[in-house]
């Protein structure tokens, strides 16, 4: 089974917390497979990874881009794992139809990005949290805490 993490945005925007995430992902020697709610916020995201930091580098590509399969980090709309990824993103309303499908099965771990601030975003991680834990995965809850730190809730 996956281990599956939520991670609850309440202080911070995905362009803040995303790259520290997949920085600690590449840290593993892990690749990462992020996907978002359509081709656009993809691209806006590729512009953002190139630029988020001047001293870091994290080498990603988008699905569109050459050699899809030999990124370590691929941005995509569409489902499935073309690069082979050890860790899933799931961010701005993407996520899997299926926790206990071949495609989670496979992962070594998920990653859940959502935005509390957001009802119909906070009720959609509810469900996928219900189905994530009737699935059998080891499911874990983190919410930034005001310091900014993420602290696990659950």
């Amino acid at each position: 089974m996956a281990e599956i993490l939520f991670y609850h945005l309440e202080r911070a925007a995905l362009e803040d917390v995303l790259p520290g995430l997949l920085e600690k992902t590449r840290e593993r020697g892990w690749k990462a497979l992020v996907r978002v709610g359509s081709d656009e916020r993809a691209a806006a995201l590729d512009s953002h990874l190139w630029t988020y930091r001047e001293e870091s580098f994290l080498p990603h590509a988008l699905l569109r881009d050459p050699h899809p399969a030999e990124q370590p980090i691929l941005l995509t709309a569409l489902p499935g794992n073309p690069n082979g990824a050890e860790v899933l993103f799931f961010v701005d309303g993407a996520s899997t139809d299926d926790w206990t499908g071949a495609e989670i099965a496979a992962a070594a771990r998920v990653v859940l990005i959502f935005d509390g601030r957001d009802p119909s975003a906070l009720e959609a991680a509810r469900d996928h949290w219900k189905q994530a834990k009737g699935g059998g995965h080891d499911v874990t809850y983190w919410q930034q805490a005001a310091s900014g730190k993420w602290e696990k809730r659950a």
